[in-house]
């Protein structure tokens, strides 16, 4: 016998959830995922430029319809750094005609990252310009005084990042580098010197062609001036040295890709604002051993843990070079080595 009716079993299907019913969206919005769209229509271009949030693309790069097109990073990349030498992935608009703004949604692989920290105990890195693959440094010989204190801390950076150092000595009628440039004996440096109206600006090119230099130096050091004779048409502002304090003017605001051309061919060359300190925070010191081919196979001799440093105990390359096994070329090469490696450290 039931003690429910027909009236009854009706009340009861009020409070079954089953037959629920969903309330429509009013909005009719589709609900957010993660998944992003995967753009199989986007051109890759070189980023040459950024301001105030404005990329500057070069699309096409060498080819029939080479362009430039202003573009904005999509909102999934507004925590992901894009600089300088960026390989960008590009939608929308990109006729490169006036008014109009594509959107930058994605990054190619890096080949390259050259950074710098605040301090050397800052682990937060500042990426500087991505996928170079040389970095010259100018230094001036006199007015203002070089710093080769400076100089190491870029080619640590540089070998840290896995990019080939230059270096270009400037202002040499005013004085002779030669006791300065003793400092980097036993590295890999390939060195051109300059001097007033005689800038080898062909020497300098032949090195840049095929490559993506970056150029650093300490402001006044007449890096802007070099720039400016290797691309005519660049346009760098340039500045001068303060009488009473010895220091430049910053006289580059921003990092910027210029294209070299020449006879013998091309590459580019990428302008930096002058800096009058480099932290290493970030630098991880195995790579600059490893940058020391010859010496890091001897390395793996030390003890874990083992600084490299004159005084470090049981060092393997230390040992090398009291023997004599290094010669007189790998002594000097060890003593590069190692002033490189107090520098990173402090």
């Amino acid at each position: 016998m039931s003690w429910l009716g027909e009236d009854d079993d009706a009340d009861f299907d009020e409070f079954d959830e089953s037959s629920i019913r969903s309330r429509p969206n009013p909005k009719a919005n589709r609900p957010r995922t993660k998944r992003r769209p995967a753009h199989s229509d986007a051109q890759t271009g070189r980023i040459l430029g950024v301001d105030r949030g404005r990329y500057s693309v070069l699309l096409d790069e060498d080819g029939p319809d080479e362009r430039m097109v202003t573009a904005a990073r999509a909102r999934e990349l507004r925590r992901t750094p894009i600089v300088t030498g960026d390989r960008a992935r590009v939608v929308g608009d990109t006729s490169g005609d006036e008014g109009t703004l594509a959107r930058i949604v994605g990054i190619v692989d890096r080949t390259s990252l050259l950074r710098r920290s605040a301090d050397d105990t800052d682990q937060v890195e500042r990426v500087i310009v991505a996928n170079a693959d040389q970095m010259l440094v100018v230094v001036a010989a006199a007015d203002p005084e070089p710093r080769a204190r400076l100089v190491d801390r870029y080619l640590v950076a540089a070998l840290d990042a896995g990019i080939r150092p230059l270096l270009v000595v400037t202002k040499t009628d005013l004085a002779d580098p030669s006791e300065f440039l003793t400092h980097f004996d036993g590295l890999d440096l390939t060195v051109f010197t300059s001097a007033r109206g005689e800038m080898p600006t062909d020497e300098i090119g032949a090195a840049l062609i095929g490559h993506s230099t970056v150029f650093v130096g300490h402001s006044g050091v007449g890096k802007s001036t070099l720039v400016n004779a290797l691309v005519p048409d660049a346009g760098r502002a340039t500045g001068h040295v303060n009488e009473v304090t010895g220091r430049g003017r910053h006289t580059s605001s921003s990092t910027v890709s210029l294209r070299y051309t020449s006879a013998a061919g091309a590459g580019w060359v990428i302008d930096t604002p002058g800096v009058r300190s480099f932290g290493l925070g970030h630098v991880d010191p195995a790579n600059i051993l490893a940058a020391y081919t010859e010496l890091a196979r001897i390395a793996e001799g030390c003890p874990r843990g083992c600084t490299h440093l004159p005084d470090a105990e049981d060092c393997a390359l230390n040992e090398a070079a009291a023997d004599g096994t290094l010669g007189e070329t790998g002594r000097a090469r060890l003593d590069s080595l190692q002033r490189l490696l107090t520098t990173f450290g402090g």
